[in-house]
């Protein structure tokens, strides 16, 4: 269907279930196409919907396929996803282009929210979101994900932003931005894979019931939209942090050494953070997408339960 002429496809039981009132998840399509290689990112988004069920409710994987807004898809879908090479990495300010040459795209937190909430789903579950950037502070180079948490009423569950970003100035971009953050059974803000970033939550929450009664406030707040509801991959699943930091500082050294500026740094210490690793980080980021699909259905059952 065309929703203020946008090529909109839902999923008949994504459809269905938004229209019986039932708890749907919205899930990203960038972590197929730029996360994990072949089959492990195809098993992965299966995985990450298996969670979503788990829970209760009902996943809903957000792609831009032929000029088409797919909200949910099914497994031939998701297949064509981790198969082909060089799709389009999507966000907020090139998704208008990439639909007017009907191309295929892979949604980032920025565009899976607000397609989410074109379609009505109120839930969207990723591993971790964007912040700003190491050496933002001369950069600018503060990911569109914050920005767009300012004018999206979605609820996102996530398991905090990843060790590789300044989390101290991210956690101070959103509270600037009045962007509430809580975090779920945890005093410490999570950093992806690891269980902690080193910095305080700004709120802890202990129950699902207290958080769904605080989206339901926060939405009733005038000017409010997002909600960033962060918690922690499960201890077995998790990286020692002081292992990763040490990664990411030689990383920094060693880039400032070879001349690596600007974007590239990033690239830089990732690469670094999984060589030192020993490739454990991605078995961890697939555990951490799991992990974050599950509390995200078992929200999203409370608080349509509430309604």
């Amino acid at each position: 269907m065309l929703v203020n002429q946008l090529p909109l496809v839902i999923h008949p039981e994504v459809k269905s279930a938004l229209a019986d009132n039932h708890a749907v998840v919205a899930l990203e399509s960038n972590v197929i196409t730029h996360g994990l290689n072949y089959p492990a990112n195809m098993e992965t988004a299966l995985a990450v919907e298996a969670a979503v069920r788990r829970s209760g409710a009902v996943p809903a994987t957000i792609g831009i396929c032929d000029g088409e807004i797919f909200i949910g898809m099914n497994q031939e879908q998701i297949e064509r996803f981790a198969t082909t090479s060089s799709i389009t990495k999507v966000s907020s300010n090139n998704l208008p282009f990439v639909l007017a040459q009907k191309g295929m795209g892979a949604t980032t937190v920025a565009s899976s929210l607000m397609l989410a909430e074109l379609a009505g789903i109120d839930f969207f579950s990723s591993a971790g979101i964007g912040g700003v950037h190491r050496g933002g502070e001369y950069s600018m180079d503060i990911s569109s994900d914050l920005i767009q948490f300012t004018r999206s009423r979605v609820t996102v569950v996530c398991a905090g932003a990843k060790n590789i970003l300044d989390i101290g100035r991210t956690l101070e971009f959103l509270e600037t931005q009045c962007v509430p953050v809580v975090t779920y059974q945890t005093d410490d803000f999570p950093a992806f894979y690891c269980r902690s970033s080193g910095y305080r939550s700004p709120q802890r929450l202990d129950s699902l019931a207290e958080v769904a009664r605080a989206i339901d406030i926060n939405h009733a707040l005038p000017g409010s939209a997002a909600m960033i509801v962060a918690t922690p991959t499960k201890p077995e699943d998790a990286i020692d942090s002081d292992d990763v930091q040490a990664a990411i500082q030689n990383a920094i050294k060693k880039a400032a050494t070879e001349g690596v500026t600007g974007s590239l740094v990033t690239k830089f210490i990732m690469k670094a953070v999984e060589q030192a690793t020993y490739g454990r980080s991605a078995t961890a980021n697939s555990a951490v997408l799991v992990n974050t699909a599950e509390v995200a259905g078992q929200l999203a059952v409370v608080y349509h339960s509430q309604h």
